[in-house]
């Protein structure tokens, strides 16, 4: 069993791609007395919040501030990576923006409403 999201990183050069990475899941007791369940390994988070943006883009070409997990709860963001690929997330998909250096990714919420984003950051 396994899924996948769209981790977005940049090259020695500083461009920006995508990239696709599988989740594998093993079964454990999770949350006893629950039943099993099937789990991911986890990874370390350092803060939690959410980001909300109007229809429209979100300023200019940027990298990331840090290693961050973007979960859409409503609404829909595209992306646009420097080699010219893009990719729209809608609710309930998650991807890793990973692109701290370079000229980064060009974001833009392009649902009628306005994007609501958790998100999760990674520790240095």
């Amino acid at each position: 069993m396994a899924t996948t999201y769209d981790r977005i990183y940049a090259d020695e050069d500083g461009g920006s791609h995508f990239e696709t990475v599988e989740v594998s899941f093993q079964e454990v007791d999770y949350a006893p007395p629950a039943d099993p369940m099937f789990v991911s390994d986890l990874e370390d988070a350092s803060r939690f919040g959410f980001v909300m943006a109007p229809h429209g883009p979100l300023g200019d070409w940027h990298p990331t501030p840090l290693a961050q997990y973007m979960i859409v709860v409503s609404g829909e963001v595209e992306i646009t990576v420097s080699d010219g690929a893009k990719r729209r997330f809608s609710a309930g998909q998650a991807f890793l923006l990973a692109d701290e250096t370079g000229r980064g990714h060009y974001t833009e919420i392009v649902s009628g409403e306005p994007g609501v984003v958790a998100v999760v950051h990674l520790p240095d």
